[in-house]
């Protein structure tokens, strides 16, 4: 008896109010959705080995000190090896070496490379290198940190740009290595392909 009735003109009133409000939600989580998507979808890049944003060719001079040769050494050996196998295992070598050009150790270095190797192979030369390459030419400002492993024996060997900063802001990119020549354990020149994939 204290019930109302509720007729369906009210009803219909009530959907049709209710209607705009729900279409109003329906759209904006579908344009919410579609924004993400693409804004995710956008910043995503593809990354093709075969074209880096920028490339360009260095070599890396080491010398390292042999006891008497302080003007002329670019490195030294900070830890001796250990005997376990004949191949320098457990040396440490801290470098600061020039970064020119062209293969001519005295032409005027575009970088030094600042870091240190370590040979970490029992049963053959193998190194890991960690150092970063410190620009200050008329070409380049900035620097490229690298690191990785050097296996030795190999004719190319790739390490990983793992940043950098000024001119190679947030960069990254591989670096192969492939000995230009060695003289003894005194020298080696390393010729470095530096191919950057993210440029800013």
């Amino acid at each position: 008896m204290g019930r109302k009735l509720v007729s369906s003109k009210a009803i219909f009133e009530s959907d049709t109010m209710r209607s705009p409000v729900v279409k109003s939600c329906c759209v904006l989580l579908l344009t919410l959705f579609l924004s993400r998507h693409y804004s995710v979808s956008a910043t995503k890049k593809i990354l093709n080995p075969k074209k880096p944003c920028k490339r360009f060719i260095l070599y890396y001079h080491d010398i390292l000190f042999g006891g008497n040769d302080v003007a002329n050494a670019t490195s030294a050996a900070t830890a001796n090896a250990t005997k376990l196998g004949n191949t320098d295992f457990g040396k440490l070598v801290v470098f600061d070496d020039p970064i020119t050009k062209d293969q001519h150790l005295l032409s005027h270095p575009v970088a030094r490379a600042q870091g240190f190797y370590f040979y970490d192979m029992k049963t053959t030369y193998n190194a890991w290198f960690a150092y970063t390459l410190v620009f200050n030419s008329s070409d380049y400002k900035g620097t490229l940190n690298i690191m990785g492993a050097d296996m030795m024996r190999e004719k190319t060997r790739e390490l990983s740009i793992v940043g950098g900063t000024g001119d190679f802001f947030m960069t990254r990119g591989i670096v192969t290595f492939q000995t230009d020549t060695q003289e003894g354990t005194k020298y080696f020149r390393l010729k470095m392909d530096i191919k950057l994939y993210e440029c800013y």
